[in-house]
């Protein structure tokens, strides 16, 4: 009959459609499948991408006090603490040996990041005591600064806990990078100059964070220093294969007025020559700087592997050949650098001379400085009492 010819036909119809149907649903299904797939292999890999770049964490990094914690982070999270492998210099030095003069030549460096005492805030903060006592922790603000990590001056701000700035970094109204531009708009780091303490004292205080990424921008950082008192203090950084650290060791005649001689126990060190000094040490006699400052300076840029433009060496020469002498200690200007270097043959007499000699006989021998055995000796300006060096 005609009727069931008729439902015979729908029900073909219906069975296609539900073929059609299911065909359909299962390609769906197929395209679901693909798209979790691809998810899966995606997160995979970038769980494996960030396990492949993941900073790790050394066991000597300086451990957050409370002081700490109390400050945000001070890196981003993408910013490694040691962005790049850096040329690290440290100015081994004493008090009235020229440091202040021989460190301005790299403050005013505009390819050089320079710190000028910074571990003065240390003895600051813990002085009066035994001096000795400092030096670990004075080893532990270098290694955090040559990180560029600048939190490590928050533990030792008086009181502790206030915010510290960039105004409250020692010396900081003389620091180049400090008085110019982004950190503030008196100077250009690019521009060869000595900066007006009067001029930066306007500057406004900056987060230290600011000064942190100023830091990471530049290929080398040289920090001066004279409270560190024996070399081998500084063995562990220089032991340590993430930081490329050279000193630089400068030294003058200790028969100057109040100038100290390097320690017995630093130039028995480099006469050793242990295995963590080789190629990392240089040492500079202040009388040799001022006599040539332009070659000296010439081999010292060569030891720290930073090229010496033009307008740095017309730098020192000038300021090594002022109009006169200068017997102001920490001002830092134009002189004439040879009458100041032997001013104390005029201002010593002959017995105090000796003195001092006797005292400093065995390092004034290693330094190649000539011990005079005569009251005429000494009055014949032109008469050189250096040696060559015996390390």
């Amino acid at each position: 009959p005609v009727g069931a010819v008729e439902q015979v036909f729908l029900i073909q119809l219906h069975y296609k459609d539900v073929q059609l149907t299911a065909i359909t649903m299962a390609s769906q299904l197929q395209k679901i499948n693909i798209l979790f797939f691809l998810t899966l292999l995606f997160t995979v890999m970038n769980l494996f991408g960030y396990m492949w770049n993941k900073i790790p964490q050394h066991c000597n990094e300086i451990t957050p006090t409370s002081a700490h914690h109390s400050m945000p982070s001070i890196r981003p999270l993408k910013e490694p603490l040691v962005a790049k492998k850096r040329q690290l210099v440290y100015i081994f030095s004493t008090w009235r040996s020229g440091s202040s003069f021989f460190g301005e030549i790299f403050n005013q460096d505009p390819a050089v990041f320079f710190l000028y005492e910074p571990l003065w805030h240390i003895w600051k903060r813990l002085y009066p005591g035994d001096a000795l006592s400092l030096q670990g922790a004075s080893r532990d603000m270098l290694r955090s600064l040559y990180h560029c990590d600048f939190s490590i001056f928050q533990l030792y701000h008086v009181p502790v806990g206030n915010n510290f700035t960039t105004n409250d970094i020692f010396a900081a109204f003389f620091n180049k990078v400090i008085c110019s531009y982004p950190i503030c708009s008196a100077y250009r780091k690019d521009v060869v100059k000595q900066v007006d303490a009067k001029v930066c004292s306007k500057c406004p205080p900056r987060n230290l964070r600011l000064l942190e990424k100023e830091c990471l921008k530049y290929n080398t950082i040289v920090v001066k220093g004279v409270r560190i008192f024996d070399l081998n203090v500084l063995a562990p950084l220089l032991e340590d294969p993430s930081m490329e650290i050279k000193i630089i060791h400068l030294v003058r005649d200790p028969r100057g007025e109040n100038v100290h001689v390097a320690k017995s126990n630093t130039l028995l060190t480099v006469q050793k020559s242990p295995a963590w000094l080789n190629g990392k040490y240089m040492l500079v006699r202040y009388e040799d700087f001022i006599e040539d400052p332009v070659n000296r300076l010439k081999e010292i840029y060569s030891f720290i592997n930073i090229p010496l433009v033009h307008s740095i060496k017309l730098f020192a020469f000038q300021m090594t050949r002022g109009p006169s002498g200068s017997f102001s200690p920490f001002v830092v200007s134009s002189r004439n650098s040879t009458i100041t270097a032997s001013a104390w043959r005029k201002g010593l007499t002959f017995p105090q001379i000796s003195q001092v000699q006797e005292l400093c006989s065995f390092s004034m021998n290693i330094l190649g400085y000539k011990l005079a055995g005569s009251e005429e000796e000494v009055s014949k300006i032109n008469n050189s009492l250096l040696l060559p060096p015996k390390l």
